[in-house]
C-alpha cells in the first residue's frame, strides 16, 4: 500500500512513459526469448557459431550506447528513442527472410544497436520526472509493467512461432511503428534544462564518468549478474530442446514464471530490500542467481527448471530496481542518460560474453556445463558486493538510496 500511495504523487508523464514502456517490453518479448532458437534453425550452425552472433549484437549495443547516451543528454531523450523504435521496425522486417550467416551478422549488428535506445532513454526520463526519495518505488513500477508484458509476451511469441516466423517478426515491427507514433504524439521530452547549461567537456563525452571509480566499479560486477542472467534467457530455450524436447509454447511459460513473479511480488520485495544498504541487497540478490542455476543444473524436466527460473527471479527482483535507483543517485542531472547508458552495457556486455562462454561449455565439456560455470559466475558477483561494501563502509563513500 505504501508504494501504491506513493505512486499518486508521479507526475502524468511518468504514466504515459510506463504505458509505452510496457508496449516496448512486451513487442520485445516476442522476438528476443527465441532469437537464438530461430538462427539455429535458420543457419543450422553449431551453437558457438550462434553464440558468436549475440556477441556481435554486443559490441554493436557497446557502440550504439556510447553514442546515444551523450546524445540523448545533448539533444534530448525523445528523439533518439523514436529513430531506435523506426529503426529497429525496419531491422524485424529484414530479419523476418534472412537465411544467410552474413546477413544475420549485419541484421544482429543493427538489432543490438537500435533496440537498447527506447530502454535507455525511459530510464533517463524516469531519473528527470521523479523525485530522487521516490526513485526505487518508481523503477519498482517500471519492472512491474515491463513484466506483465514480458509475461504475455513469450507466451504469444512462441505460439506465433509454430505458426510462422515471418508473421512474429512483423507484428514486431508494426507493434514498434504504433508505438513510435504515440510516443511522438503524447510523451514530452523530460531532459532538465539545466542540463543545457552543461559544461563543454560533460557535452563532449565520459570524461566525468570515467572518474567516476565509484560507479565504474559497481558496473564491473554488476555485469557479472548480467552474464549469468543471459545465460539462462538466451541458451536456455536451445538447452531445454534439444536435451529435454521441451517446445517453444512450453519453455514460454518459464519466462512467464519469472515475469509473473515480478508482477506479483516486486512491491513486496522492494518495500523490504529498500530498508537496506543497497550493496548487500545486490549481494543477497547474487547469491539468488547462483541457487537458480544450480538448480537448472540439476534439472531432468520441466518442473525442475519452473523452479530454478523461480529462485533466480528472487534474486533478479532484489538486484533490478536496487541497481537502477542506485544509478540515479550517482548520475549528476546533466550526464544521466550516460550513466544509465553505461550502466545498460552491463546487459550488453554480459549477454555477449555470457552466451559464448556457455556455447564453448556446451560444446567441448557437456551440456550442463552451462549452468555449472554461470553459477560460478553469480558467486564471484555476490563477493565483489561484499568487496565493495567492506570498502564503502570503510570509507564512508556509498551513497544511500
Amino acid at each position: 500500500m505504501q508504494i501504491i500511495h506513493q505512486s499518486r504523487q508521479y507526475p502524468r508523464a511518468f504514466w504515459l512513459l510506463l504505458a509505452g514502456f510496457f508496449i516496448n517490453r512486451a513487442s520485445a518479448a516476442l522476438i528476443w526469448p527465441f532469437l537464438t532458437l530461430v538462427m539455429r534453425q535458420r543457419l543450422e550452425a553449431p551453437l558457438a557459431v550462434i553464440t558468436s552472433l549475440i556477441s556481435i549484437q554486443a559490441v554493436a549495443g557497446l557502440v550504439s550506447t556510447s553514442v546515444v547516451g551523450v546524445v540523448m543528454d545533448h539533444f534530448g531523450r525523445k528523439r533518439a528513442m523514436l529513430a531506435g523504435l523506426i529503426g529497429g521496425s525496419a531491422v524485424l522486417v529484414a530479419m523476418s527472410s534472412a537465411k544467410e550467416l552474413w546477413q544475420w551478422a549485419v541484421l544482429i549488428a543493427l538489432y543490438g544497436a537500435l533496440v537498447p535506445i527506447f530502454m535507455i532513454g525511459s530510464n533517463a526520463m524516469v531519473a528527470d520526472l521523479v523525485a530522487p526519495e521516490a526513485r526505487v518505488n518508481a523503477y519498482a513500477l517500471m519492472r512491474v509493467v515491463a513484466n506483465l508484458g514480458i509475461a504475455v509476451g513469450p507466451a504469444v511469441g512462441g505460439f506465433l512461432l509454430t505458426i510462422s516466423y515471418t508473421l512474429s517478426y512483423h507484428i514486431t515491427a508494426v507493434i514498434n511503428l504504433i508505438l513510435a507514433g504515440l510516443t511522438l504524439a503524447l510523451i514530452a521530452e523530460s531532459l532538465p534544462q539545466r542540463a543545457h547549461e552543461a559544461s563543454s567537456e560533460n557535452r563532449r563525452g565520459y570524461g566525468t564518468l570515467l572518474r567516476d571509480r565509484t560507479f565504474l566499479r559497481f558496473c564491473g560486477v554488476f555485469t557479472l549478474v548480467e552474464l549469468s542472467a543471459a545465460l539462462v534467457f538466451v541458451l536456455l530455450p536451445v538447452y531445454t530442446k534439444e536435451n529435454f524436447a521441451i517446445p517453444e509454447s512450453q519453455y514460454g511459460w518459464l519466462l512467464t514464471i519469472n515475469a509473473g513473479m515480478v508482477v506479483l511480488l516486486q512491491f513486496a520485495v522492494t518495500r523490504f530490500t529498500r530498508r537496506c544498504r543497497p550493496l548487500p541487497v545486490l549481494a543477497a540478490g547474487a547469491m539468488f542467481y547462483a541457487l537458480g542455476l544450480l538448480a537448472m543444473a540439476l534439472s531432468g524436466g520441466f518442473a525442475g527448471f519452473a523452479a530454478g527460473m523461480a529462485v533466480l527471479t528472487i534474486g533478479e527482483l532484489m538486484v533490478v530496481p536496487t541497481a537502477m535507483a542506485l544509478v540515479a543517485a550517482l548520475a549528476p542531472p546533466d550526464q544521466r542518460a550516460r550513466y544509465m547508458g553505461v550502466y545498460a552495457l552491463t546487459y550488453t556486455v554480459g549477454s555477449g560474453i555470457g552466451p559464448v562462454i556457455g556455447g564453448l561449455l556446451n560444446d567441448y565439456i557437456a551440456p550442463a556445463a552451462i549452468w555449472y560455470g554461470g553459477a560460478l559466475v553469480a558467486a564471484g558477483a555476490m563477493v565483489g558486493f561484499l568487496l565493495m561494501e567492506r570498502r564503502a563502509a570503510a570509507r564512508a563513500a556509498w551513497v544511500e538510496i
